[in-house]
């Protein structure tokens, strides 16, 4: 748990005082906790556990439940009104941005949630919706609503989100005479 946090430390620009960097600590140390035994030794710790989830939750906006599989270095940008569903993953060096939900769609499926890959970069407001699956590398736009999956190394854009193709990078041979 401390190395993980000491990675997410860093990643976060090693300012302990960001909102991102505490909910992402206090996810670890709710995962943590679940492996504390006996369960009257674990108690103390679920109920510290409990209040800063509570805190995080209700001050910063940024709901992420200890169940979230969440994978190293995930940076939340900015807080408020990020709500990330219990039952979803999040590859590693992803980014969360501000007002974005991971959640399921239909209310009789309600273990459903998305499936992030490594190094995904969701743009704010992005709302990400039901059993998907994004690959590594994928970027999401700012308020795209993901209904789909999203292959590794796209972009997606729009509502409902549809793919757009990217310009390959510019050669710098353009620049030699």
């Amino acid at each position: 748990m401390f190395e993980q946090i000491k990675e997410d430390w860093i990643a976060h620009g090693k300012d302990w005082t960001k909102p991102g960097f505490r909910a992402v600590a206090i996810q670890r140390f709710g995962v943590w906790r679940m492996n504390v035994e006996p369960k009257l030794l674990r108690a103390p710790f679920s109920i510290l556990y409990r209040a800063l989830y509570r805190f995080v939750r209700n001050v910063y906006g940024i709901d992420l439940p200890y169940t979230v599989q969440l994978g190293r270095r995930v940076i939340i940008e900015h807080e408020s009104g990020i709500i990330i569903h219990g039952c979803s993953v999040i590859g590693d060096d992803s980014i969360i941005r501000q007002g974005v939900t991971l959640g399921n769609r239909y209310l009789d499926r309600p273990l459903e949630a998305p499936k992030l890959g490594a190094r995904v970069n969701v743009g704010a407001g992005a709302k990400l919706l039901g059993s998907i699956t994004l690959g590594d590398d994928v970027n999401i736009g700012a308020n795209a609503v993901v209904l789909s999956d999203v292959p590794a190394g796209q972009t997606a854009v729009g509502i409902p989100a549809k793919i757009i193709k990217t310009r390959p990078s510019q050669s710098n041979d353009l620049f030699v005479q």
